[in-house]
C-alpha cells in the first residue's frame, strides 16, 4: 500500500501560509490536485499556488470568502474542474484577538464562530453532494489542543469554537458514514513559527515552551501537514470521528 493522491482532488481552506500552506504543499506533493484559498490577499495566494507549480504540482488558488456559500461554491467549482472532490480540509480559522469574557465583545464573538465554525459547516454542506455521488470522501477539520484545556488567557471564544469542531466531527462522522465518507478533525498544540503564535504568544512563552513538551521541541506546520496526508489518504480508511492530537505530548487526553 502506498501513501499516494495521485488522481485525488483536494480542497484546503485558509493556505497561505502556516499550517494551511504547508498542507496544500504536502497533499500537491504526493499527487493530490489542490484548490488553495484565501479571501483578501491574492498576491500571496498567487505566490503559494506558483510555488506548488513549480514542483509539479497541480492547483487552482481562489480568493473567496468561505464563512458564506457563495464564496464557498468558488472552491467547490474549482476542484470540479479538476474532475471531483476527494478530500476537503477545513483549515480556515484562527483566534482574531484576545478578549475576556468580562470585556464580552458580540462582535468578535460572531467573527470567532464564523471564521472557526460557520467555515467548516459551509464547506462540508457544499462537497457533501459530490462525495455521496462517487460514494467516498475524507473531510478533515481543525480543532485544537484548545478544544481540550481552554487555551490561553483571553481565548475563551476560540476554545469554545474549536471545542464546536470537534463535537461537530464526531456528528457528521455519524451522518455520512453509510456513504463511505470519513470525516475526522486534527488538534494541533504549540506550533512554532506561525502567524497565530507570533501574533499572539509573548516571546518569551514561546521560548519556553520546548521545555514543557516531552518530546522537548516545538511542533512545526510540517508535523501538522503529514496527519492531514494520513487523514486524506486510503492508510486511514477505518477511522472516522476521531481527533488526532498533535502536541509532542504537552497535553494527553
Amino acid at each position: 500500500m502506498e501513501l499516494s493522491l495521485t488522481d485525488k482532488v483536494a480542497i484546503v481552506t485558509g493556505s497561505i501560509q502556516g499550517i494551511g500552506r504547508a498542507v496544500a504543499e504536502m497533499l500537491a506533493a504526493h499527487g493530490a490536485a489542490v484548490v488553495i484559498n484565501n479571501h483578501e490577499h491574492p498576491a500571496r495566494l498567487e505566490e503559494v499556488a506558483q510555488g506548488i507549480a513549480e514542483r509539479g504540482g497541480n492547483v487552482k488558488a481562489v480568493i473567496a470568502d468561505v464563512t458564506g456559500k457563495e464564496g464557498g461554491q468558488k472552491l467547490v467549482e474549482a476542484a470540479l474542474e479538476f474532475g471531483g472532490i476527494d478530500i476537503l480540509v477545513n483549515n480556515a480559522g484562527g483566534l482574531i484577538k484576545r478578549v475576556p469574557v468580562a470585556d464580552f465583545d458580540e462582535g468578535h464573538f460572531q467573527t470567532v464562530m464564523d471564521v472557526n465554525v460557520r467555515t467548516a459547516f459551509v464547506m462540508s454542506h457544499l462537497v457533501l453532494a459530490h462525495m455521496k455521488e462517487k460514494r467516498s470522501g475524507k473531510i478533515i477539520h481543525f480543532s485544537s489542543q484548545a478544544a481540550h484545556d481552554g487555551g490561553g488567557g483571553g481565548a475563551a471564544a476560540y476554545a469554545a469554537s474549536k471545542g464546536a469542531i470537534w463535537t461537530f466531527t464526531k456528528s457528521l462522522a455519524k451522518e455520512v458514514a453509510s456513504f463511505g465518507i470519513t470525516v475526522n478533525a486534527v488538534s494541533p498544540g504549540f506550533i512554532a513559527h506561525t502567524a497565530f503564535h507570533n501574533t499572539f504568544t509573548p516571546k518569551e512563552a514561546q521560548e519556553k515552551m520546548p521545555s514543557l513538551i516531552p518530546l522537548g521541541r516545538a511542533g512545526t506546520a510540517e508535523d501538522v501537514a503529514k496527519v492531514v496526508l494520513f487523514l486524506a489518504s486510503e492508510l486511514s480508511d477505518y477511522m472516522t470521528g476521531q481527533s488526532l492530537e498533535i502536541n509532542g505530548g504537552l497535553y494527553m487526553p
